[in-house]
């Protein structure tokens, strides 16, 4: 089994249309809601928005079995206001995500969005990840280390105590989050160079923190790899024997990761520095890496023949990154 822990909602243009109506009017007409049909829905998986397949033909073509489905992080404005549109919106893609999950029981798998708006404590999200895990039946959910969008007010670091609310329900719920910044206010940083920033810093602040110590049976997966984390690691290793305590390398193995990396060296590098048991398969398809690749004559997503043709993995290790994380992490049947 293949199991693609992070992909992201394809919607009809029904749902993005109401975030503009929100952002339009500021809430000032009322909360609203998105009307979408099934056939509307299914349409919406079959029809190519962001490569030469639709979301659910490119399943099939890339061989994935089930997939974790998300909002798409760059459009849940999280540092737009008032507060309640932010809300609203992550109510309504969640009901989609949810919408889709039983349209699609035997593949996709709903992960909540987390209404987190700058500024705000993160106690005022926890309603909304309750309600998709204990009435939705979703098994994780996304988490913003960056509710400002790269807009020049800093967040706190995940080993902040602002977060620690947050922890210690995910540990209740027992359900993973998957770090995932959003938007870029930024010209000079775009969105998915911001995705890279922040999830670096964000491995690199959480291990530095007692957060672990804390929340032992915290469940935290980073995206893409992890960022710069397994390129840099031998930096952050050496620093960190200058203090006291676990090196960085094996701190490093409380997290986990995806592999939604499109170069056969840097999934060989990832394996070889993370190791792969802390590993779950993702490829994010239909989503960035869904364009023609020249050297493979696939698209840059297909990245299970790269994994597939590693020698040197073995095949236990191979199927645990496959599924058997996913399945452990996100509590699957």
């Amino acid at each position: 089994m293949l199991i693609d822990c992070h992909a992201h909602v394809s919607a009809p243009a029904k749902l993005w249309a109401y975030k503009a109506t929100l952002l339009a009017h500021r809430g000032s007409h009322g909360r609203g809601k998105v009307v979408i049909s099934d056939d509307e829905m299914i349409e919406a998986l079959n029809t190519p928005h962001m490569g030469p397949f639709g979301h659910l033909p490119y399943l099939k073509e890339n061989g994935i079995d089930k997939q974790c489905i998300s909002p798409r992080p760059f459009q849940m404005m999280h540092s737009e206001s008032p507060a309640k549109i932010v809300d609203w919106l992550h109510e309504e893609v969640n009901n989609v995500i949810y919408r889709q999950t039983q349209l699609f029981p035997e593949i996709f798998i709903g992960v909540a969005g987390l209404p987190q708006v700058a500024g705000r404590p993160i106690e005022a999200s926890l309603p909304e990840l309750e309600r998709c895990v204990n009435e939705l039946g979703f098994k994780g959910c996304l988490l913003n280390p960056d509710p400002y969008e790269n807009g020049g007010q800093e967040a706190p670091g995940l080993g902040d105590r602002y977060w620690y609310p947050l922890y210690e329900k995910l540990c209740e719920l027992d359900v993973p989050a998957h770090i995932h910044s959003a938007g870029s206010r930024s010209e000079r940083t775009p969105y998915s160079l911001h995705f890279i920033n922040e999830e670096t810093i964000a491995v690199q602040h959480i291990l530095k923190s007692s957060v672990y110590d804390d929340f032992p049976d915290l469940k935290i997966i980073c995206s893409h790899g992890g960022g710069a984390i397994p390129y840099q690691i031998g930096r952050f290793d050496s620093a960190s024997m200058r203090g006291k305590g676990l090196r960085f390398r094996e701190k490093v193995r409380k997290l986990y990761f995806d592999t939604v990396l499109y170069s056969e060296a840097a999934l060989e590098l990832l394996i070889k520095e993370i190791g792969a048991d802390r590993l779950l398969f993702g490829a994010e398809c239909p989503g960035v890496g869904s364009t023609h690749n020249p050297d493979t004559g696939k698209t840059f997503d297909n990245i299970k023949p790269y994994i597939d043709g590693f020698d040197w993995l073995a095949d236990k290790d191979r199927q645990a990154i496959y599924s058997g994380n996913a399945i452990k992490v996100f509590n699957l049947d």
